[in-house]
């Protein structure tokens, strides 16, 4: 293992994800946060936003420029859809050997950035500086399918609940919580942008319809998948555990899980695998806290990976 400690900042740290950037940063011994950057929070410590972070520092409103002059050995970009380009452009002119890691969508289509889902991804990692972490409803999405993507006769179809951190910190109706009260906000039900992420990155089409509830954080994806030949259960069962026994971030459960029992949970877990009279149809429930696996732990994991050490270090992998 290195032993150097490693600079890191954090593009867009005033969201749910980038706090949960900052403890997981705090805790690992090997790295050291050096800047975060926030418009609307410029000049605030960012102890007093951040439960856990000691220290006296302050986010500050970088420009691709100022980032650059930071000169961090990693840098996160926690931004928007649409906004990471200038950063990137910036550093790569500047500071080509880097770590960016970037949480939006920009480059998950892209095949000079690593697509960062370690699960199904881990073995086509070839020590790119650049690596795109995946959303969260995708990260589900994906796990639910893959152990069972050769057999499938049909496009998946995925029907998913979050709770409304996952539509950020810009007030909107699906961040309300009046708006959000005793019910339950389809949006997006075709061309979402993790449908076609999933798509993309397995290589079949997937249908999915999102919608948001009113818990805070955690996500649920109930997947229906229709096979070309009928299994039983225990070979359903069969293939997740082949698939995913190994991981400690992907557990497989006999029963369905709860989204209540997801939450503040860095790992993610499939199950539920009911399975038709014929044999040819499989329903199967993933969950995960879509701020952690979901975001900020999976990036973890994948900065990990890059600067050459555990891959869960300063993650807490406890189950059950």
């Amino acid at each position: 293992m290195h032993t150097n400690r490693k600079t890191i900042g954090i593009v867009g740290a005033r969201g749910h994800t980038g706090m949960e950037l900052i403890r997981l940063i705090a805790a690992h011994p090997l790295l050291q946060l050096a800047f975060v950057s926030s418009r609307e929070l410029d000049g605030q410590r960012v102890a007093d936003h951040v439960d856990g972070f000691a220290g006296e520092l302050r986010y500050a409103s970088l420009d691709p420029a100022a980032v650059v002059a930071q000169g961090a050995d990693v840098v996160i970009l926690a931004l928007p859809n649409g906004k990471a380009a200038p950063f990137v452009e910036a550093i790569d002119a500047a500071k080509p050997d880097a770590l960016i890691l970037d949480l939006s969508a920009d480059y998950r289509f892209d095949p000079s950035w690593y697509y960062g889902l370690p699960e199904l991804t881990r073995d086509k990692w070839r020590g790119e500086k650049r690596i795109s972490n995946p959303g969260c409803y995708a990260t589900a999405m994906q796990l639910s399918i893959a152990p069972l993507k050769d057999l499938l006769a049909a496009p998946p179809v995925c029907f998913g609940v979050s709770g409304y951190s996952g539509a950020g910190t810009t007030p909107s109706d699906k961040n309300d919580p009046d708006k959000l009260r005793d019910n339950l906000m389809p949006y997006a039900l075709t061309g979402h942008m993790h449908e076609k992420e999933a798509s993309f990155r397995l290589g079949v089409p997937v249908e999915f319809m999102p919608h948001v509830a009113p818990h805070f954080r955690g996500l649920t994806v109930t997947t229906n998948l229709y096979l070309t030949r009928p299994l039983k259960r225990e070979d359903v069962l069969q293939r997740f555990h082949a698939a995913y026994d190994g991981e400690k971030l992907a557990v497989v459960t006999d029963e369905a899980p709860w989204v209540s029992r997801i939450a503040h949970r860095h790992h993610a877990e499939v199950g539920g695998f009911a399975v038709s009279a014929d044999g040819k149809r499989v329903v199967i429930v993933a969950t995960l806290d879509n701020l952690l696996k979901g975001a900020a732990t999976q990036a973890m994991q994948n900065i990990n990976r890059a600067l050459g050490v555990d891959e869960y270090t300063a993650i807490p992998v406890e189950q059950g």
